[in-house]
């Protein structure tokens, strides 16, 4: 965690490894400088003004230049990075802008970062939402999977935070948006953690564990059901993918229940998260080089998990369930065979043709189960689905597929506020028939003249939602390794966690 600091005097007369300034691009270019560069120059840089004009730093957006300065006795950096023409581009310039900030701190081994924050009304917001989006994007930034590295070089992660200059009218504002946020960016890193762990170290026990420490914590509703129960129950997709495991699956259902003045007349939504901590293919084998990654599988359950426990500290006016199906999909004597059929909770069949296609399996009975305890007024599931996700969109947006607009309109309205992006894929009648089985109800995969494979897998999570409003967003592009945006590192990016959060906090109650 990063500890944090609010301050009403100049960043300067803090102790900090780096100080950081935001620059637009034309304060820059007219020469025009802060009060807080004023006061860099007027005590330690008296030709500040000549060092930025020499360096040609205009301010452009994610323009970054560093300059060494002794103060008391100390080498420190006062850092300026370029914010563009204002609010031209938006919260996720800024995003970005303090990202490339704090890693060029980092970059200088410094522990603490003292900054100012740029005027929310560039880019049309509050001091609350800018001091949240300040917090947990700084908190990602800081993010360093390095527990198996037995030798650091360096230091790797910002210790602490100042923001100074605080006018005391936007003090509790800045304050509850730092909290917040703060809040936000650790459960992101949470699920990152998660993800960035080895197979064998995060099994479907050991997340179930997670969950049950996360629900203790949050005093939130947990309840665990074990294999035998699980398949008790007829749970026949998330049973047979774990078939070929030697441990245990896990169906998790974690219970938010708002307790604020709107508790009487309050909504339930439902998330759903899919959580195969390794995935090997099963006997429908992957080729080595794509199981490399396939720890990240479970990381819609952890984005729901993780999710749960910030919003139990958030408080949202609304009810949540959080569910998740937790195995390992792997291949042996026992393991699911193509060609098998397979019966759900809600008592429909599949035919099995690839056993590579489980994600699906297992989310139908968590989607089932959910339906028939809860009928909840809503249902998003979160999934890393299919390897045509990231074909059709790429890796920095998530794919968003529902028949209910207004659904999708508020989840893109989530999306635009916490910069946890989706794009809209058309769940069209026309791929309806692409899951049909000639021996079962459904199939699990597709005939490839339809294509389009995430629609498809889409359709049939469909079967199991009835007619409750329900979303599919895959993940299966954003959860992993997404390049150029600089608060991620190599690895896991807590895809999902900052878009629920938000849909809790602005779902009508």
């Amino acid at each position: 965690m990063i500890a944090h600091t609010i301050s009403d005097k100049n960043i300067l007369s803090h102790v900090a490894d780096c100080y950081g300034y935001f620059v637009t691009h034309n304060a820059a270019l007219s020469g025009a400088l802060s009060a807080e560069l004023e006061e860099l120059q007027r005590s330690y840089y008296p030709d500040l003004h000549t060092w930025l004009a020499a360096t040609q730093f205009t301010g452009i957006l994610f323009e970054t230049r560093a300059l060494p300065i002794i103060k008391e006795g100390k080498l420190v950096h006062a850092i300026f990075v370029g914010i563009g023409e204002g609010g031209k581009h938006g919260i996720e310039a800024y995003r970005r802008s303090l990202a490339k900030l704090i890693r060029l701190a980092i970059n200088y081994s410094a522990e603490s970062l003292a900054i100012t924050l740029p005027n929310p009304e560039l880019f049309g917001v509050g001091y609350s939402y800018l001091a949240r989006e300040t917090a947990s994007i700084a908190t990602m930034t800081n993010y360093c999977f390095d527990e198996f590295i037995t030798i650091k070089e360096k230091n790797t992660a910002l210790s602490g935070i100042i923001v100074g200059g605080v006018r005391a009218a936007d003090r509790d504002a800045i304050a509850e948006g730092l909290t917040n946020g703060f809040c936000i960016g650790h459960a992101i890193n949470r699920a990152r953690h998660w993800i960035d762990l080895p197979p064998s170290n995060l099994t479907p026990p050991e997340l179930a564990i997670k969950a049950q420490e996360i629900a203790k914590c949050g005093d939130l509703g947990i309840t665990v059901f074990s294999e035998e129960e699980v398949n008790k129950m007829g749970m026949g997709g998330l049973g047979g993918v774990s078939r070929g495991s030697d441990l245990d699956c896990h169906l998790v259902v974690m219970e938010y229940r708002t307790t604020r003045a709107a508790r009487e007349n309050a909504q339930t939504i439902a998330f759903v998260g899919k959580g195969i901590t390794f995935d090997s293919g099963g006997l429908s084998l992957k080729p080595a080089g794509s199981m490399e990654t396939m720890k990240d599988d479970m990381s819609g359950a952890a984005a729901v998990i993780a999710a749960m426990g910030a919003i139990a500290q958030l408080k949202p006016d609304v009810n949540v369930i959080g569910v998740t199906a937790l195995a390992e999909n792997l291949p042996s004597g026992t393991a699911l065979m193509p060609g098998d059929i397979i019966r759900f909770y809600n008592g429909k069949t599949a035919e099995v043709r690839n056993t590579d296609a489980e994600g699906r399996l297992i989310l139908a009975d968590a989607l089932a189960y959910t339906v028939k305890h809860y009928k909840p007024d809503a249902i998003i599931d979160v999934a890393t689905l299919t390897g045509a996700c990231p074909i059709a969109l790429g890796p920095f947006f998530s794919a968003v597929m529902s028949q209910h607009k207004d659904l999708v309109q508020l989840i893109y309205r989530a999306s635009d506020m916490s910069g946890d992006r989706v794009w809209e894929l058309p769940l069209d009648d026309d791929f309806r028939t692409s899951v049909r089985s000639s021996v079962a109800d459904m199939a699990n995969t597709t005939d490839r003249k339809y294509g389009a494979g995430t629609i498809c897998a889409a359709f049939f999570l469909q079967h199991f939602v009835g007619d409750i409003p329900w979303a599919h967003i895959d993940i299966a592009g954003t959860a992993y390794d997404v390049p150029d945006l600089p608060y991620y590192r190599p690895g896991a990016t807590g895809a999902g966690v900052r878009l629920l959060i938000e849909l809790a906090s602005l779902w009508p109650c």
